[in-house]
C-alpha cells in the first residue's frame, strides 16, 4: 500500500523467516497505508547489521511511524505483542475485545473475559508458547547443515542428531503437547462459542499466536517421518483453527505481499550488471 499525507507514514521492517510476517497480516487487518522494507538472513542465519540502525537490538519486527504532525518524532516499535497493541490502539480497536462488562467500567474484575484472554494471549505467544519452539528450529537448523560453520564451531562438542533427537523427545515434545492442549481448550471454551481465542471474532492475539502454530509441522519434522501428523491427531480442533486462519482474506493478501515484493526484490538484482 502507498502511504498518503493524509495518514502517519507506517514502515515495516521485514526479515525472511522471522516473526514480523504476522505484522503484515495484522497491518493488512487494520487497513491503514505502509511500507515494507524487506531484510534476508545471512548465511549464519542472523539478521542483517543494517537493522540495528532501525533498532539497536538489530531484530525484526520492527515498526517506525511518522506521525503527520509537524516536528513530530518518529516512533520507534519493537517486540510483537508490544507492537501489535499499539497499532491496535490507534488504527484498529475492531481487533481488540470489549474491556469492560457493561456498567463495571474502572472496575477491579470488572473486565470481559475476551478481553482478559486477549491480553494473556497476546504475551503468551511469546512469553510462553514460543520458547519451545525456538529451540526445536535451533536444533532443526544445527543438526541439517543448514548452520555456517562459524556458528556451528561455537558448540564443543557439535550437536549431533542423536542428542537433538533426545532434547526433542525429553524438552520440545513434551512442552509442545502441552500447549497444544491448553490451546485446543481455550477452543472449546472460547466465550459465546466462538471459533477464536478470545470469542466469535478474529482478534490481534489469534494474528499473534498464529506464527508458532503454523510452524508445528517444522517442529515434528525434527522427530523424523513416525512424528509426523501426531499432533494435529492429538489436537484437531487446534488445527482447524489454524486451517481457518490461514483461509482469512487479509492473512491471504499479506502472504501475496511479501511474494511480490520478495520477486520484485530478486528480479531488481538479477538485472544488476555486477
Amino acid at each position: 500500500m502507498a502511504t498518503t499525507t493524509d495518514h502517519p507514514k507506517i514502515t515495516l521492517y521485514w526479515l525472511n523467516d522471522s516473526r514480523a510476517q504476522r505484522m503484515v497480516w495484522l497491518l493488512e487487518e487494520l487497513g491503514v497505508p505502509y511500507d515494507v522494507k524487506i531484510f534476508h538472513r545471512g548465511k549464519d542465519m542472523l539478521a542483517p547489521a543494517e537493522l540495528q540502525q532501525i533498532h539497536p537490538l538489530g531484530k525484526s519486527p520492527v515498526v517506525t511511524i511518522q506521525p503527520t504532525e509537524p516536528g513530530a518524532k518518529e516512533i520507534v516499535l519493537a517486540e510483537s505483542p508490544f507492537i501489535a497493541q499499539y497499532l491496535c490502539d490507534h488504527f484498529g480497536k475492531d481487533l481488540i475485545p470489549k474491556k469492560y462488562n457493561d456498567g463495571q467500567e474502572g472496575k477491579l474484575g470488572g473486565e470481559t473475559e475476551e478481553w482478559m484472554r486477549y491480553q494473556h494471549l497476546l504475551y503468551y505467544s511469546e512469553g510462553s508458547l514460543m520458547p519451545p519452539l525456538l529451540v526445536a528450529l535451533i536444533l532443526s537448523v544445527l543438526t541439517k547443515g543448514q548452520s555456517s560453520r562459524a556458528l556451528k564451531s561455537l558448540l564443543h562438542p557439535p550437536i549431533t542428531s542423536t542428542v537433538a533427537g533426545k532434547v526433542h523427545n525429553s524438552f520440545v515434545v513434551p512442552n509442545i503437547e502441552k500447549h497444544c492442549a491448553f490451546l485446543q481448550q481455550q477452543l472449546e471454551t472460547s466465550p459465546k462459542g466462538g471459533n477464536y481465542l478470545c470469542g466469535d471474532r478474529l482478534t490481534a492475539a489469534d494474528i499473534l499466536v498464529s506464527y508458532p502454530l503454523l510452524n508445528l509441522p517444522r517442529v515434528e519434522a525434527l522427530g523424523g517421518e513416525s512424528q509426523k501428523g501426531k499432533l494435529k491427531e492429538k489436537f484437531p480442533k487446534l488445527f482447524e483453527y489454524v486451517a481457518r486462519l490461514e483461509e482469512h482474506e487479509g492473512y491471504k493478501r499479506a502472504d501475496k505481499k511479501i511474494g511480490d515484493l520478495e520477486a520484485k526484490e530478486k528480479g531488481t538484482s538479477e538485472g544488476l550488471d555486477w
